[in-house]
């Protein structure tokens, strides 16, 4: 089933799939083409689709691009490799870097929420040239939350242990009925139902998300980040890689990072630039629960 999202969601707007890395990838890009470029990367289990309110608050100030990550929305889906690198941190973030030079930017900023702030944060340390300044959404870091793990958060991010279980038994638990699934993840983790999710978006949402292929997907990303990430991460941290740039946090009052985490310490522990953020009255899906708090923030931190 094609897209059927509202024509002025994204007027103005150019899409395309870019042949990069090896894959597939689908991505919007427009806005203010003399404006500083800004690379918004969304998080499980949604699109690019996620930014659409921040997009028309930034858009004259900006030229913003907005890739579907590997394994979601329109972006390619393939088979996860038995050690899970196709669908690295590493990997993704290489996927978006190949795009911004497809584009022919070869300096940006770079905001990413859930998933997409993973991929942000492999993007600026192993691309500290192209990245002037990075803003992450409701994360912490892999590493320190997973080596962080107790009862209370295997209870509230119990998705982080079921999705990477080996192949076939998430894929077949999640798809023989996946669209409450889907409506249980994006109404959860503070978010206090699907009320700030327009119609449109959902359809998306579940248009994308409720195949086989994109669940496999989504699970390869989380084995990932569950493996070989781990790998990576460790290996940054024993060579004393940080994020070069300064860094801005935003998290939301009701979600899981505010009640367990302590995010800006956690970051500054792995950057050499300036961190700074805040919480926001909001659940996990900070940019569409707020998108004019949320594009007012992107557009003073990258001013």
């Amino acid at each position: 089933m094609a897209s059927t999202l509202p024509d002025n969601w994204f007027e103005g707007f150019e899409a395309r799939d870019f042949e990069v890395n090896g894959t597939s990838i689908f991505a919007r890009f427009g806005g203010n083409t003399q404006g500083p470029a800004l690379l918004l990367l969304h998080g499980f289990p949604q699109s690019h689709v996620m930014w659409h309110r921040v997009v028309q608050a930034l858009k004259a100030r900006f030229f913003l691009v907005l890739p579907d990550l590997r394994g979601y929305g329109d972006s390619s889906k393939v088979a996860g490799l038995p050690d899970h690198s196709n669908y690295s941190k590493r990997n993704m973030a290489a996927d978006a870097l190949a795009v911004m030079d497809a584009l022919g930017l070869s300096r940006f900023d770079v905001c990413g929420h859930d998933r997409g702030g993973r991929v942000a944060h492999r993007l600026a340390l192993d691309h500290p040239g192209r990245v002037r300044k990075l803003c992450l959404i409701d994360i912490a870091p892999t590493l320190d939350m997973y080596e962080a793990t107790d009862m209370r958060f295997a209870t509230a991010y119990y998705h982080w242990f079921h999705l990477i279980q080996p192949n076939p038994l998430p894929e077949t638990m999640i798809g023989g009925n996946p669209l409450p699934y889907l409506h249980a993840k994006l109404g959860g983790w503070g978010a206090k139902g699907l009320s700030y999710i327009e119609a449109e978006a959902l359809l998306e949402y579940e248009r994308c998300f409720c195949t086989p292929e994109a669940i496999h997907a989504a699970c390869e990303d989380y084995r990932a980040s569950a493996g070989i990430d781990l790998v990576h991460d460790r290996d940054s941290r024993a060579r004393g890689e940080k994020i070069a740039c300064d860094t801005h946090v935003l998290w939301g009052e009701r979600g899981v990072v505010q009640q367990l985490f302590q995010p800006l310490d956690l970051w500054q522990a792995q950057c050499a630039g300036i961190v700074s953020g805040q919480a926001l009255p909001a659940g996990h899906f900070i940019p569409e629960e707020l998108p004019l708090e949320t594009a007012h923030a992107l557009h003073t931190f990258f001013k």
